[in-house]
């Protein structure tokens, strides 16, 4: 695997971070996953200003104008013969001594990972499973991409594999909340419905654009604190994020859903299809 580290290309066996790093140290460090179309990042804008707003909290400076950062990316697919790749834009505060660090962080440590996208079909269903433990809440007013990912590792080991099932989180409340790697959206007569950001979820960037391109079709999008009973009386139900895209859910529990033959799941996974290949 080929990487960027602030300013240079290099083996992913070559990287290096000091043990002083408050990424490492105290988990201090956010990041961007997101996929590439003939080169180009979707929504790159979006995801920017995701980062920025979350390093701004924490009063790390990002020390590298944005066309860099997209530089690199463009030219690691390059170097890997000019395929598209999946893409982690990480953050970590960088090195400091221990001990909290009172003003600001100005010398962070980049690094841009690129893999191969997995090669799955377009529409290919999962199915879900409720989780155990509860989503945690955030540490400031809206989530944050950042290293404190523990609650969504025992997540993941509730599950046998990620490649073919989501495990769905419920606030400590009881309400729906989002997926280990995923927003979660579901359709009851004709209405989308999905999690507001005010239960603790990750604002993502194709959640985002879901809510967006349904309400321009003249869908009814419905935000706000759902139970399981509200998800489980649906007919369809989809995970979104940037790097899977729309991914239907054929089944939850006991109940059976539409899957990739939902209709308005149909719809906005065309209209994403259309909108990511006409670049």
């Amino acid at each position: 695997m080929q990487c960027w580290m602030n300013g240079n290309y290099m083996a992913a066996q070559d990287l290096r971070i000091s043990p002083f790093d408050h990424g490492f140290l105290y988990g201090l460090g956010f990041f961007e996953t997101f996929r590439t179309y003939g080169g180009q990042v979707f929504y790159w804008e979006a995801h920017m200003e995701r980062l920025q707003h979350a390093l701004s909290q924490y009063h790390i400076h990002l020390n590298y104008p944005e066309s860099v950062l997209l530089e690199a990316v463009q030219q690691l697919n390059q170097l890997a013969g000019g395929q598209d790749g999946y893409f982690r834009l990480n953050v970590s505060a960088g090195e400091h001594n221990i001990g909290l660090q009172p003003t600001e962080y100005r010398q962070p440590n980049i690094i841009i990972f690129r893999k191969e996208l997995q090669d799955t079909p377009r529409g290919t269903e999962k199915f879900a499973q409720w989780l155990t433990i509860p989503r945690n809440t955030p540490e400031q007013a809206f989530r944050v991409k950042s290293h404190h990912y523990g609650n969504n590792v025992l997540g993941r080991f509730e599950m046998p594999s990620l490649a073919q099932q989501e495990g769905f989180f419920l606030t400590e409340s009881g309400y729906v909340a989002e997926g280990v790697t995923s927003n979660i959206f579901w359709i009851k007569n004709d209405i989308l419905y999905t999690p507001s950001l005010e239960t603790g979820i990750l604002p993502g960037i194709i959640r985002a654009w879901v809510i967006e391109k349904a309400s321009a079709l003249n869908l009814d999008v419905q935000e706000g604190f759902y139970t399981k009973e509200d998800l489980l009386q649906s007919t369809e139900c989809f995970i979104t994020n940037s790097v899977q895209e729309l991914v239907p859910i054929s089944s939850l529990a006991n109940q059976r859903f539409l899957g990739n033959k939902g209709p308005i799941y149909s719809i906005l996974h065309s209209a994403f299809v259309q909108e990511v290949e006409r670049g």
